[in-house]
């Protein structure tokens, strides 16, 4: 089917509405117990917000729960893994179980994201995109995707424009489907389960 069909234009940026709405309404507790604990647990704002690469080029402004020390002049753009020092400790939980993306949801609200898609990166990444990466801008970018099931962060930049790509090219209900699946299993065991298995 792909990004051009009627299912990828029309029927999911809906369906991706009303989902996010329902899921913000569900989790509203976890939002404010997990904002509360930021807030004890080091100094700084709860939320950390960040401009990203969307659909077409267009950079939007992402919002996730601050997981790491409030520090202006640390690297941005660094990649981050388990054990990393600037993680507070709340932050490494949070992250291990994926809570501080659903402030994502309202960007999905907003128009900027989809629940499903490739991951939102850097406005930078762009200039090193190969012809993979270029197909990323296609869609809207996710909470969750094909490459964040596959090992995430374990797997270089042009691996997961491989994995961008054959979502874009294939995208479909079925696929959406299969990858919010796979996205639990990765809550529940961990972003290595699925990469060890390739």
């Amino acid at each position: 089917m792909g990004y051009k069909s009627i299912y990828a234009r029309a029927i999911k940026p809906v369906v991706g509405y009303f989902v996010a709405l329902i899921v913000l309404i569900i989790v509203s507790p976890i939002l404010l117990f997990t904002a509360a604990i930021i807030v004890v647990d080091s100094p700084g704002p709860v939320f950390f917000k960040q401009g990203r690469l969307g659909m077409n080029g267009r950079v939007f402004l992402l919002y996730k729960f601050r997981s790491m020390y409030h520090e202006p002049s640390r690297i941005s753009n660094k990649q981050t893994f388990a054990g990393d020092p600037d993680v507070t400790r709340v932050g490494g939980i949070i992250r291990r179980l994926k809570i501080d993306e659903l402030p994502q949801l309202f960007n999905v609200l907003l128009g900027d994201m989809a629940l499903v898609g490739p991951r939102p990166s850097l406005p930078n990444l762009k200039e090193k995109f190969d012809e993979n990466g270029t197909f990323r801008i296609l869609v809207k970018p996710g909470l969750t995707g094909l490459a964040a099931v596959n090992g995430s962060v374990f797997i270089s930049w042009p691996g997961r424009w491989v994995f961008d790509r054959y979502y874009v090219e294939h995208l479909s209900c079925w696929l959406d489907l299969k990858i919010i699946f796979r996205t639990i299993v990765v809550l529940l065991m961990g972003e290595r389960f699925f990469y060890k298995s390739n």
